[in-house]
């Protein structure tokens, strides 16, 4: 698929601007990624390739990066980013049936976003909040002690931002 390129520029652009900002090291990778999927929660395949270039290192590279940690998504994601711990305290305190009340509320099932492109459903390993467990990360605010009945108010009050 042709990027327009208008849109090329705009992205071009914007991940020099990033780039520049901590220098072309590699040691900077990580963040220069976070910094560029931070407008959408997703990192599209013309910044990656940007990234690569503004770094002048492979695209194998940065892609490997950007795929090996689950913080960054080469897919489109929600604006609010649902991540629920799979360790196994969570489970064993309920992860299970607070899994399916988001489900249930949002329509969609673990690794899908909302047709409206609001919410996305994800497991990440621990959380380290395991004596408020079963514990699920939005965004990066941190939930815990959670319940069914928890998971609407939680949604409720995210439809009031």
């Amino acid at each position: 698929m042709a990027i327009p390129k208008e849109q090329l520029d705009s992205v071009q652009q914007r991940v020099m601007d990033i780039v520049a900002r901590y220098g072309a090291r590699e040691d900077c990778l990580l963040q220069i990624l976070h910094d560029v999927q931070a407008d959408d929660n997703s990192l599209s395949e013309a910044e990656l390739l940007q990234v690569a270039r503004s770094m002048d290192i492979p695209l194998s590279r940065v892609y490997g990066v950007a795929t090996f940690y689950s913080m960054y998504s080469v897919r489109p994601r929600g604006n609010y980013i649902i991540r629920i711990c799979e360790s196994a305290p969570c489970h064993i305190v309920g992860a299970r049936e607070v899994i399916e009340a988001f489900e249930r509320a949002l329509g969609i099932q673990m690794g899908e976003t909302t047709e409206n492109g609001r919410f996305t459903l994800e497991y990440t390993s621990c959380l380290g909040v395991c004596g408020v467990a079963p514990a699920v990360m939005i965004n990066d605010q941190v939930y815990g002690n959670l319940t069914p009945a928890k998971v609407e108010e939680i949604l409720a009050s995210l439809d009031e931002d």
